[in-house]
């Protein structure tokens, strides 16, 4: 199973050059059989840019995960707890074998009429099949 993320184009961006190897979430999927992660840069790109394969996904409290991640981070320390603010619980998706498209997609090609806010579950990238 592929999931069409929405993240921020500056983190976007690190995760392909690199300098990013985790992508922080409140919330997480719900299905623990997602393989890869279809990347949409929100605006000003507002693009599907590329892809990334899950390596793992961890989980913890907010201090604790940082502590862990903070090396790949791709975000300040203070971006990172103001994201996390008020929240007893973090999730830090772990990239692998990430890769841009040679040519970013619309999501009209996708059949995709709005971005997700967060998150929509997709079963093939030419094909989706959006479960909610």
């Amino acid at each position: 199973m592929n999931v069409l993320l929405s993240i921020k184009p500056e983190f976007a961006l690190k995760i392909f050059d690199g300098s990013k190897k985790y992508e922080y979430r409140r919330i997480i999927f719900k299905r623990d059989n997602i393989a890869r992660i279809i990347v949409y840069a929100s605006a000003p790109i507002s693009e599907v840019i590329g892809e990334f394969e899950v390596e793992e996904i961890l989980h913890n409290e907010p201090r604790k995960l940082w502590t862990k991640t903070k090396d790949y981070a791709g975000i300040s320390k203070e971006k990172f707890f103001d994201y996390f603010f008020n929240t007893t619980k973090a999730y830090a998706i772990k990239i692998k074998n990430s890769k841009t498209y040679d040519a970013p997609l619309s999501l009209d090609k996708l059949g995709i009429s709005y971005p997700p806010q967060s998150f929509r579950y997709l079963n093939s990238l030419h094909n989706p099949s959006f479960e909610y």
